[in-house]
This record gives C-alpha cells, sequence and structure tokens, in this order.
C-alpha cells in the first residue's frame, strides 16, 4: 500500500502512460458477439496463466474503462506497466501479465451483428 506521496513519477524509468491500442485487424472479419465471446473466455481462463487474481480484475476493469480511468486503476493497483497500450504488464511481486489487443480495443474489421 501506498500513500498519497508515493505514486510514480514521470522520471521513473517504470512509468508509462496508458494509452489505446494502435488499429489491429483480426485475421477474418468477426462480430461484435464474436468479440465479447473471445474476451469473456479470456477473463474467465486468465487466472490460470498465473500472477494474482485482483490483479486480473484490475487489469480486466482497466482494459474495459476509458484511458484516464484506467491509468488510475493500474495506479492504484500497483500494477507496473511495461507496454503502454497494457499488452504486457507485471505486479509489485514481478508477475507477468500479457493481455492480447482484442480485449483492448476492437479490430479495424468489426462487422455487425446480424
Amino acid at each position: 500500500m501506498g500513500c498519497a506521496g508515493s505514486s510514480q513519477k514521470k522520471g521513473d524509468e517504470n512509468f508509462k502512460k496508458v494509452r489505446k491500442p494502435k488499429p489491429w485487424k483480426h485475421p477474418q472479419p468477426i462480430t461484435e458477439t464474436q468479440l465479447r465471446q473471445m474476451r469473456d473466455e479470456f477473463w474467465d481462463t486468465s487466472p490460470h496463466y498465473g500472477g494474482r487474481k485482483e490483479i486480473w480484475d484490475a487489469l480486466r476493469a482497466a482494459a474495459e474503462a476509458d484511458i484516464g480511468l484506467a491509468q488510475a486503476i493500474v495506479d492504484s493497483a500497483g500494477i507496473i506497466v511495461a507496454s503502454a497500450d497494457l499488452t504486457t504488464c507485471y505486479d509489485e511481486r514481478g508477475a507477468k501479465y500479457e493481455l492480447p489487443k482484442y480485449v483492448l480495443s476492437e479490430p479495424t474489421n468489426l462487422v455487425q451483428d446480424s
């Protein structure tokens, strides 16, 4: 736990400002329902990849939030952002958390459900 004066400073090598992932394309066009299904499956199985459940929960909340709130979530959870788009993060104990782009943003070839 930190206090108000212990937040990361911009000079820290571990500090990265969270940003949206770059545009990406899924191998084939997918629907919103398929994307939601992929995301749900990832988050349901994520604790099995290692790490702590509370960090996975914070990462999910950050992934589903707007950028400003996502930054506040990772900062308050003590998550070290290795990739500004949240694809690679670490907790304070050094456990690695890798997030696929499809849980962080929509692909450029997303199609409407029919």
